[in-house]
């Protein structure tokens, strides 16, 4: 496994050449270099990587701080206060199974959909005792981190050129848009220190929404397949954990709307073996009924179009009948030639 130590440090002004090798991109949000560069190097790490640190974000430290209270506090609740809020149906508590064929995890976890009045509903049980704390940490949340995958979404539109640039931003910010937030704790894995001895936080997989917008603690612990590696155990990526940045993933959906020129990253997560790792992870989806298809711009002679038109809907159902490491897309490839709308001849 590759371990880079070189991503410690200041990497935010990025080469104007292609990303060397096994390098993560560090993205200053702030710009200062000016709007247009920003977009320019927001397209080249999503296509390049599928996935970035995010640093002077505009997040306040305080709301991902009382987000981190509130579910510091819930997960060291007895088992059968935390089980009260599940089974995850797939919203809920739910501990170690983290599929519906057999995945699962060193873990336990919450998930919540984005949407205020549903946090409210599910906080009469995460924190029965004050309810209103839980949803107000929760939603702060989800609007700071909503905000933050809009502006991505927007600065990626206008690097990609984009007619309309708000196009992509637009999926997620829809008033009946599918969005999660889901809250991982890792409890030590309790494995020794044998060589190559590994717990599995969380196996192998891509995230099948539009954008990933993640923060964790100070445990390392998350690991990345950069495009660039063929898949065995000495191509998997360990990124320093950072608890000041969010780190940004490209989903399928996005891979799917962009023609393939972003790529869907695939990445697990290494149980710690003495510290515990907290993470949350706001997942921008769109509506159900939401129609993805390649963007005219992205679809040319040389880059004809990759996937059929599906709903969201579709792919979720699609989803829920594979295992996490299922390349999902693979059931939405184009087969023969499409009209002008996306639509299979």
């Amino acid at each position: 496994m590759v371990v880079l130590s070189a991503a410690r440090r200041d990497t935010t002004t990025m080469a104007p050449e292609s990303l060397p090798l096994g390098i993560i991109p560090t993205v200053d949000m702030s710009a200062p270099a000016g709007r247009g560069e920003l977009a320019r190097r927001l397209v080249r790490a999503c296509a390049e990587r599928g996935f970035f640190k995010a640093v002077n974000h505009g997040v306040p430290a305080s709301v991902s701080g009382r987000l981190d209270a509130a579910a510091s506090a819930f997960f060291a609740r007895p088992a059968p206060v935390k089980q009260a809020a599940g089974p995850p149906d797939p919203l809920g508590y739910g501990s170690r199974n983290i599929g519906a064929h057999g995945d699962v995890g060193e873990l336990e976890y919450l998930i919540l959909h984005a949407d205020p009045d549903e946090v409210a509903r599910k906080a009469k049980t995460i924190d029965a005792e004050n309810p209103s704390r839980c949803s107000e940490a929760v939603n702060e949340y989800v609007d700071a981190v909503r905000r933050l995958a809009c502006r991505v979404l927007d600065l990626l539109g206008e690097g990609l050129g984009l007619r309309d640039p708000t196009s992509l931003s637009r999926l997620i910010s829809a008033v009946d848009c599918d969005s999660l937030l889901r809250i991982n704790h890792y409890p030590p894995s309790g494995i020794g220190g044998a060589k190559g001895s590994t717990a599995i936080g969380f196996g192998e997989h891509t995230d099948p929404q539009i954008l990933s917008v993640l923060r964790a603690n100070d445990v390392d612990g998350l690991q990345v397949l950069l495009p660039d590696g063929r898949g065995g155990d000495d191509d998997w990526v360990q990124v320093p954990a950072d608890p000041s940045a969010f780190f940004i993933n490209v989903g399928d959906l996005l891979q799917a709307l962009t023609n393939g020129r972003l790529v869907s990253i695939r990445h697990r997560v290494i149980a710690s073996t003495t510290k515990p790792r907290l993470s949350a992870v706001y997942f921008a989806a769109p509506p159900l009924h939401a129609r993805i298809s390649a963007l005219p711009e992205t679809v040319t002679l040389a880059m004809p179009r990759r996937y059929r038109p599906f709903t969201w809907a579709e792919y979720k159902k699609a989803m829920y009948t594979l295992r996490l490491s299922h390349n999902r897309l693979d059931l939405f490839q184009a087969n023969g030639d499409v009209d002008e709308d996306g639509n299979d001849q």
